[in-house]
């Protein structure tokens, strides 16, 4: 009975030893990083948001095709400049790093977005999901998926709205 005893307590001390390493984070550095960069896209502060990135770095918004940050940026300073206010909330958002099978390491951020189109007021909310690999402390890949026919939408109707003239106006600019 002593000697099952130590055996199995040798096979449990042994169990123990062969855990697997940690591969899901709620916390880290690169949370953080990705975390700041999001902060720094709401505040428009483009140097902080490009320093996230390497300069190899290939970002994909609903797209396969990479582009790379200076054009990623180029494109989503062209899009806020649209609307009166816009950003993530917080309440819904998570974040997690992962380590895959690959030892790749990965940021997960799923947030809602909202913004209010500058020429209509229309408000617009979409639900976002974004996944950032990194190598070291900086984004090498990035993936962002989201629905983009309601903020398309909001600015098309902003643009009709913007077109269309009233009879005063229409008044006005006959008699300039």
């Amino acid at each position: 009975m002593k000697n099952l005893f130590l055996l199995l307590l040798a096979l449990s001390v042994l169990t123990a030893c062969n855990d697997k390493p940690q591969r899901y984070f709620e916390t880290s550095q690169e949370i953080d990083i990705l975390k700041s960069g999001i902060k720094a896209y709401e505040t428009q502060d483009w140097t902080a948001w490009r320093a996230n990135f390497a300069d190899t770095a290939k970002i994909h918004h609903n797209t396969i095709k990479g582009l790379s940050p200076e054009d990623n940026m180029a494109n989503l300073q062209s899009m806020v400049a649209n609307f009166a206010s816009y950003g993530f909330q917080d309440k819904g958002s998570f974040s997690e790093m992962v380590i895959d099978k690959d030892a790749e390491t990965w940021v997960n951020y799923w947030g809602i977005w909202n913004g209010v189109v500058m020429a209509s007021e229309e408000k617009v909310t979409v639900p976002v999901h974004l996944t950032a690999r990194f190598i070291g402390d900086k984004i090498v890949e990035e993936y962002v998926y989201y629905d983009s026919a309601p903020i398309s939408k909001a600015l098309e109707a902003a643009k009709a709205m913007s077109n269309a003239k009233t009879p005063a106006e229409e008044v006005e600019m006959t008699n300039e």
